[in-house]
């Protein structure tokens, strides 16, 4: 079988003109197997008998025969070129169709209400693409840890990486439950925080992030307190569920329970608005197929995410370029 290598590969020089001579028996076959001259072939196999440092061949005009020598390194090269030219084989093959595995870092919040219909998707579309799901809070460098892409809230993705929208901007809003608020009184005003229980999270670089607000069109930070601290916002907004105070949430994760009636709103003038949740990878260029089949999967089913997030908010805000 003719492989894809050339008779000049660096390190390689040579070897498969070495295993085809020595299959064929003739310096003229394997010319003729590889595509070169039998001048070309010779020279090869000259060039590796003199790294090796001995006679891989015994000529004569009649016949070509391993030496002692070509028998042994046969023995170690033909295995090891073969399995060299399958491995080429599996990285040039997944480099051509989507295939292999797909490693995406996300926040836990995210995925039951956007990722799971995205992948559920892509996983019937592309059967050969395995995904992996790390959920993790922490802002992971996808690059270092081995990811091919990441999930997360626009305002958290670095300059240099390359980002795919995946829902409009949506509101941060506050929420406890009915009894919550039937015990302590409804907030009317940031300033009412101070007297609330506060449910809050602690960020990945171990500071406590303050609550955001506007008031008209002024940017607020208020520091809060309260009895619990959590590194994601599903386990904020449980414990807001579970009567232990006030937890700042993005309206997508909370919306279901607002509905049912077991969170309600508060706050409402002063809730900012979040840049929205991104897919974002490092760079275009030497793009898997199968990252590059996920991307144009996540952009054909972005028009329906926004949409549904458009009618969970109410309202119709523009599109961004």
């Amino acid at each position: 079988m003719k492989q894809n290598f050339t008779v000049r590969q660096g390190a390689l020089d040579g070897v498969e003109a070495f295993l085809s001579v020595a299959q064929h028996r003739s310096f003229r076959k394997a010319a003729a197997e590889l595509g070169v001259t039998p001048s070309a072939i010779s020279q090869a196999v000259r060039a590796l008998e003199a790294r090796v440092g001995a006679a891989l061949f015994i000529r004569t005009t009649r016949s070509v025969s391993l030496s002692e020598a070509g028998e042994r390194f046969h023995l170690r090269a033909k295995p090891a070129f073969e399995e060299l030219v399958a491995a080429s084989e599996v990285a040039r093959d997944l480099g051509q169709r989507p295939a292999g595995l797909l490693r995406l870092t996300v926040p836990r919040a995210v995925i039951p209400i956007l990722l799971e219909p995205l992948i559920a998707s892509f996983c019937q579309a592309y059967p050969e693409v395995e995904v992996e799901i790390a959920a993790s809070a922490d802002l992971v460098d996808i690059a270092a840890e081995g990811f091919d892409a990441g999930i997360r809230l626009g305002q958290f993705i670095a300059a240099d990486m390359v980002a795919v929208r995946l829902t409009p901007p949506f509101p941060l809003v506050v929420v406890g439950s009915p009894e919550y608020l039937r015990r302590q009184g409804r907030p009317e005003h940031i300033d009412d925080l101070r007297r609330h229980a506060c449910l809050r999270m602690r960020r990945s670089d171990e500071s406590i992030a303050p609550w955001s607000f506007v008031d008209g069109n002024k940017p607020i930070e208020a520091i809060v307190s309260g009895p619990l601290i959590a590194r994601d916002f599903p386990t904020i907004l449980g414990a807001a569920g579970e009567d232990m105070g006030l937890a700042q949430v993005p309206k997508p994760i909370a919306v279901s329970l607002m509905k049912a009636g077991k969170l309600v709103q508060v706050l409402e003038p002063f809730a900012p608005m979040a840049p929205g949740v991104f897919l974002y990878y490092p760079s275009r260029h030497q793009m898997m197929p199968k990252l590059r089949a996920f991307i144009d999967h996540v952009k054909s089913r972005s028009g329906a995410i926004n949409k549904s997030q458009k009618r969970m908010d109410g309202e119709r805000r523009p599109e961004p370029n």
